[in-house]
This record gives structure tokens, C-alpha cells and sequence, in this order.
């Protein structure tokens, strides 16, 4: 596999490793601005948090930027109930059926770091009569946190607080079959997929037709991710999962190329572009539309900015839940990429 390299997968083990729920995102952000900065890039930061990675290409009158999503879904210390378990809300919108019995990270304002376990308030077969039936909602669902904490004031004696960030378990794995199975490849597969075109750019000493802006955001989940963007940007290119389902042409082998969402059409001559060079490169590609999606280039146009957008990534199966990818749709996603940005 041209791209299926090592290299690539320390980069997205590390990444998937690093906790960053929509809100609690420094660590991820700041471990990839190192690795901007190690290729040799003019990085910086928006006041909202987002990284911003420069690169010069021969035309540097205006840029294009291309963005991808640091952020994953999560959830939040709601309250603390009378047996010291933890009351919880979602960030984003995390599939709780999906969520019963995962393991999680609870992180203190002063980041003390608490394990537990996500459960059904009638967790136990042997004792509930609903422990099957009962709908997994916030309601009724719960967080164990593996201290000794039998009380509300046991637990606050830990430093756990009501808007406390509870980070979920990635379970990562990449199989020798070239799966890529994982909670959070949306869009964590996408911020790797665009260090393995930077990767190749500092290595290889590549041209760009113009310059670029890589930007890597940090609120995509909740909706305002890249509402601002550098007022040099006249196109935006996302890159984002491609979703897969009933009456979608998108596979996990396929990088998907989208020409509609929830926030209308995207322009018109970028997704021909895409199209006809996935069409010229005997890419693995795949059109749909998505009706329920939104994605950074809907925030940045709903921001007011003057740029046309478009939206592309690799095929994702089973979005918000336990998705899986194929280094074939990464490896497509790649080459399309570097085929629409490279001189």
C-alpha cells in the first residue's frame, strides 16, 4: 500500500491517543504544532485555538486553505449524583447506545486525570429487570469512576466538578488487512491524512500552485469550527469523513467527494476539479450527498467569509459510533489531494 507506512501510523496512533473533545483540545493542538514546526513550517494560532500551518506555493497573491477536525465528540460532568457516580451531558453527538460499558478519562479543572467506566443506570442483569430494555439517554446513564467514592462528597473531595471533560476510549486498531477500526476517525484520520501530505511536502521539496493554508480546528463538532479563516483564503477544500449507508455510493475503500450537505451545494467548479481527478487518477471515488452532515467549509461560509468550498475524505462506516476506515479510501484521499494542490 503506496502510503500504508509507519510512519503514517505512529502519527495516527499518536494522535488518537491524545484526548480532545470538543473544549479540551490544547494537547492535540499543541503535539501537532510541534510536528509543523519539526517539518518546517510557519505555524500560529487562532484565538479560538485552532493551528494554522503556512506553506508558500508559486502563486502567493491569494491562498486556498484545507482544513480537517482535531475535535471528537465527548461528554461532560453534568452533576454529581448521592453515590459519588457522575450525571453527564454530550459534546457533539456521540451514539450513547453505543457508549454503555466504555471506558473513560475524567479530567479535573487542574488536571488530575480520574479513569471510569460509562454505564446504564440498570447496569446489572442479576439485579434490574430493565437492564436490557432501559434507553440508554443521559438520564439514564451514568459514569463509575474507579476511586473509592460511595458519595456526592466523596467524589468532590477528588477535585471532580459539575463541567468537568470526560474523554472516551478510542479502542484504535489497524489490522494487516489495512482496517482502521476506531471511535474518532472523524475526523482524527483526516488531521493524519493532511501531515502525511505535509510530511511529503518537507521531504520532497514539493511546489504548490498557490499558497496554503493547512488549518486544524478545534470546535468543528458543536458547529463553529472555522467560522474564521485568514481574509487571504478565496477556496476552501474540508476534508472529513465520507459517510457510508443506505443509499450512498460511498465504501471504506473510497475517498468520497460531496456535493451536497445539510448546509447546501458545494461550488460547482471545485467538485467538477475533484471529480475529474479522481476520474483522470483511476482513483477508488465515490459522490453522494449527505442531508444530515455539516462540516467546516458550512462554518466558514455561514461566517460571512468571500471563498468557495468544497468537502472530500476517506469513507468512514458507522459514524458517531465504532467506525472503521481502509487505508484504501486514505490512500485515495491522499493521492487526490496532493494531485489538486501540487504545482
Amino acid at each position: 500500500m503506496e502510503n500504508c507506512n509507519k510512519e503514517f501510523k505512529d502519527l495516527l496512533t499518536n494522535i488518537m491517543n491524545i484526548d480532545s473533545c470538543t473544549g479540551f483540545t490544547n494537547k492535540a493542538i499543541d503535539y501537532l504544532k510541534q510536528e509543523a514546526i519539526n517539518l518546517g513550517f510557519k505555524v500560529s494560532t487562532s484565538v479560538k485555538g485552532n493551528l494554522i500551518v503556512e506553506v508558500n506555493g508559486v502563486d502567493n497573491t491569494s491562498a486556498m486553505g484545507i482544513c480537517a477536525h482535531v475535535d471528537t465528540l465527548g461528554l461532560m460532568v453534568r452533576s454529581i449524583k448521592s453515590n459519588g457516580k457522575l450525571a453527564f451531558t454530550r459534546l457533539g453527538g456521540p451514539q450513547l447506545i453505543t457508549l454503555d460499558g466504555e471506558y473513560c478519562r475524567i479530567y479535573t479543572r487542574d488536571m488530575q486525570m480520574y479513569t471510569g467506566t460509562i454505564l446504564s443506570n440498570s447496569a446489572s442483569s442479576h439485579v434490574y429487570k430493565d437492564a436490557a430494555s432501559l434507553e440508554r439517554s443521559e438520564e439514564n446513564m451514568e459514569v463509575r469512576i474507579d476511586e473509592i467514592t460511595k458519595s456526592c462528597d466523596d467524589t468532590k473531595k477528588l477535585g471532580i466538578a459539575n463541567g468537568d471533560f470526560i474523554c472516551i476510549d478510542t479502542k484504535l486498531e489497524i489490522t494487516k488487512k489495512g482496517f482502521i477500526k476506531s471511535r474518532f476517525l472523524d475526523d482524527k484520520l483526516s488531521v493524519a491524512i493532511l501531515f502525511n501530505v505535509l510530511q511529503d511536502i518537507a521531504k520532497n521539496k514539493i511546489t504548490l500552485k498557490q499558497k496554503t493554508y493547512f488549518i486544524f480546528t478545534v470546535y468543528e463538532e458543536v458547529g463553529h469550527g472555522n467560522s474564521w479563516i485568514p481574509s487571504d483564503i478565496t477556496s476552501l477544500l474540508g476534508v472529513d469523513m465520507g459517510c457510508i449507508g443506505a443509499d450512498l455510493a460511498c465504501s471504506e475503500y473510497d475517498v468520497s467527494i460531496c456535493a451536497k450537505d445539510s448546509s447546501g451545494p458545494y461550488d460547482y467548479q471545485m467538485t467538477t476539479d475533484l471529480i475529474n481527478i479522481a476520474k483522470k487518477e483511476n482513483l477508488n471515488y465515490a459522490v453522494d450527498t449527505y442531508p444530515m452532515y455539516g462540516s467546516d467549509v458550512s462554518a466558514a461560509l455561514r461566517g460571512s467569509n468571500n471563498i468557495k468550498g468544497a468537502l472530500i475524505g476517506p469513507g468512514v462506516d458507522a459514524s458517531h459510533g465504532m467506525e472503521r476506515s481502509h487505508m484504501d479510501g486514505v490512500n485515495a484521499t491522499i493521492k487526490l489531494i496532493e494531485k489538486y494542490i501540487y504545482k
